[in-house]
């Protein structure tokens, strides 16, 4: 009895120095995963002059200035309204006509739905290059075009192939029911599909969202028109000159550099970086948590077919 009664305390030691050794592990790493956005949280709110000789683990100081500077800066604003926008159509179109895809693709009765499905699938995995796709957005006039950041993502394959597998789940016994009641494809979708797949729609919406806000590329390639430019564009832009204004400083700079920095109250290149990071970020940030419940769920139902 004293042997088995030593085995088993030594077993149960054992268990609690690994359940130790991975909570140190598992806290390691988010520690590693956090401090990046902590850091630039915390240099963003520092006073520029003061922040510039070190950061580590509190501010230094407290100054709004530099984010003052920024979010009254004309062209962000309206960059800022411009990209709500733009995230707020560009998903609802994505969810719902890709949605509307996805469950087209489901029913057996659907003509050459295998061969449409895996055409789809295919354009994951070819793509024309970034010229090809210039002149085709410049041949559908979508050039200059609000059109340009809402039609061509209304409809992405990956996210078709996520709530195709989504739905398949789901009883055919519902659709049938429906059917027999007299309930036609509108109002299966609407109201028994789509209801069942707020998880996978959720995620979706998500995704969409983000990838819509963080866009910059087309604006950057196929918008000249400073009135329909999005902050993503705007935010770049000034990282560029916060660096270029950096680099003229080191190599002595002009006294023009040195007058427009006086001007600028002592805000510093770094400090117009990280307020620009965190004014891209912080939207993201919030949108998460709203949906958060439904990632799991979404993504793993989602997974189960191929």
């Amino acid at each position: 009895m004293q042997k088995v009664t030593k085995r088993f305390r030594k077993k149960d030691t054992e268990e609690i120095i690994l359940d130790l050794i991975r909570y140190v592990c598992i806290t390691f790493f988010v520690l590693i995963c956090i401090f990046p956005f902590y850091y630039v949280m915390i240099y963003s709110v520092s006073d520029p002059g003061l922040a510039s000789k070190g950061v580590w683990l509190l501010p230094k100081g407290f100054s709004l200035e530099t984010y003052g500077k920024l979010l009254t800066r004309n062209d962000l604003g309206l960059a800022i309204l411009v990209s709500v926008g733009r995230t707020g159509i560009g998903t609802g179109l994505c969810v719902f006509f890709t949605s509307m895809f996805a469950f087209l693709v489901t029913r057996k009765e659907m003509p050459g739905r295998k061969i449409i499905y895996r055409y789809v699938v295919i354009t994951m995995y070819i793509g024309a290059g970034l010229v090809p796709w210039y002149l085709t957005m410049k041949g559908y006039g979508l050039k200059d075009s609000f059109l340009l950041y809402v039609i061509p993502g209304a409809v992405n394959a990956y996210y078709m192939i996520l709530i195709k597998t989504f739905m398949e789940q789901l009883p055919e016994s519902l659709e049938e029911s429906a059917a027999i009641e007299g309930a036609g494809f509108f109002t299966i979708l609407f109201k028994i599909i789509l209801p069942l797949s707020k998880p996978i729609i959720a995620t979706v919406a998500v995704y969409c969202a983000v990838g819509q806000w963080n866009s910059w590329m087309d604006n950057f390639f196929l918008v000249n028109n400073t009135k329909l430019q999005t902050v993503q564009l705007i935010l770049y832009n000034y990282l560029n000159s916060a660096t270029a204004l950096a680099k003229s400083m080191q190599n002595g700079g002009a006294a023009a550099a040195a007058g427009a920095m006086n001007a600028a109250n002592a805000i510093t290149p770094q400090s117009v970086q990280m307020t620009s990071i965190v004014i891209t970020v912080i939207p993201v940030m919030l949108v998460y948590p709203y949906a958060q419940k439904y990632f799991t769920k979404g993504i793993m139902m989602g997974a189960v077919k191929g």
